[in-house]
């Protein structure tokens, strides 16, 4: 066996190993398994991934955060110096700000800024499904995106001052390259995204005067126009 070879095989027996402290961080076995909405944008092999906070907050303190979510508007509430030692350069929010509280279908919530590592569009995701004050569903395909990947943002309340907030991944697996670079970028994403589930709850468990400002009200919301993009009596989950 050659020096290599071993080499390939210790990293892949490491990062086999580590996987248990990062896949689907903070979460249950029921919540892992449940199902949620944009997991029925494609079937097929899939690589699933699910993470989840307590936040000691009510939905409508989270998800103003949420929606402002992206590089050129509110940041991902994640480790800014390391996103920006990368050349991403985010400005990750402490408030809400108003004129980002707007987020329907068909807009692109972006994460790395036009040309970012030799793409001239950079990088961004398309919303498909905006359920308020429950769930945010955004997805990538080609083109100009190699792999088809839908991420979700889920507020599911527990009691009147408490709820879970669940960050699902799931990637179309169509052979053994697109498992080996999702298995290969699983930590990176992990942290990015334990990150922002931290640095949400952080956020949205603030005292109102670092949260809410005073032109959004009580629900977190401007209060004209219509809601964006919503179906507030959808289910949000479906068992």
């Amino acid at each position: 066996m050659t020096t290599t070879t071993v080499r390939v095989a210790a990293a892949a027996a490491l990062l086999y190993a580590a996987r248990r402290y990062y896949l689907n961080w903070g979460t249950t076995k029921a919540e892992c398994a449940m199902y949620l909405p944009g997991d029925e944008l494609f079937d097929g092999p899939v690589i699933r991934t699910t993470e989840a906070v307590w936040i000691n907050a009510p939905t409508n303190a989270v998800w103003p955060w949420l929606v402002q979510m992206g590089q050129d508007r509110g940041g991902l509430y994640s480790y800014e110096a390391l996103e920006n030692l990368v050349g991403l350069d985010y400005r990750n929010a402490d408030r809400i700000h108003p004129e980002w509280q707007r987020l329907v279908p068909g807009d692109r919530v972006r994460l790395a800024p036009k040309g970012w590592a030799g793409l001239r569009d950079g990088f961004a995701l398309r919303v498909v499904e905006v359920i308020e004050r429950q769930a945010v569903v955004l997805c990538a395909g080609p083109p100009p995106h190699p792999l088809d990947a839908v991420w979700s943002f889920h507020v599911i309340p527990h009691a009147e001052d408490r709820c879970r907030l669940l960050v699902r991944s799931r990637t179309r697996r169509r052979h053994w390259a697109d498992a080996l670079g999702v298995e290969c970028a699983a930590p990176a994403k992990a942290l990015v995204t334990r990150g922002m589930l931290r640095g949400i709850k952080r956020r949205a468990e603030a005292p109102n005067d670092v949260g809410f400002p005073a032109e959004l009200g009580a629900e977190g919301k401007a209060p004209t126009g219509d809601s964006p993009g919503t179906n507030a009596d959808e289910m949000l989950l479906r068992r």
